[in-house]
């Protein structure tokens, strides 16, 4: 098993960046792809960006593509979401996503171990 803390999130004003964090715990941190989710209110959780184990293969919503950026530090257990230019639709709770894959997913249903979330809040 595998527990994930995100952190990282807060209110920015649109054109502004953030950095996500999420921690990592328990199982061998190298196993797992990791994915980055997120759900506005009233909307379905939607995929953000995914990464797999060594960090060589990522993976991108076109909604986000060329502004979000994700990597892992597999020493420090740890994968990122930077966020550049963002807009207000980018307004979500934010989370992350683990599980064994060979390579990143995009669908929510194939990670099975979740964060608790973290707010960003994008202002116009």
């Amino acid at each position: 098993q595998v527990q994930l803390v995100e952190s990282g999130g807060g209110l920015v004003q649109a054109g502004g960046s953030l950095r996500l964090s999420c921690a990592a715990s328990g199982r061998t941190f190298s196993d797992y792809a990791m994915g980055w989710f997120r759900q506005a209110p009233g909307k379905e959780r939607e995929f953000v960006a995914a990464i797999n184990w060594s960090g060589g293969t990522t993976y991108y919503a076109d909604s986000v593509k060329g502004r979000f950026t994700i990597s892992r530090d597999n020493a420090k257990n740890t994968v990122y979401l930077q966020m550049n230019s963002l807009k207000p639709e980018d307004t979500a709770v934010y989370y992350c996503a683990a599980d064994l894959l060979t390579v990143p997913k995009s669908g929510k249903n194939e990670y099975h171990h979740w964060g608790q979330g973290t707010q960003v809040t994008v202002s116009s």
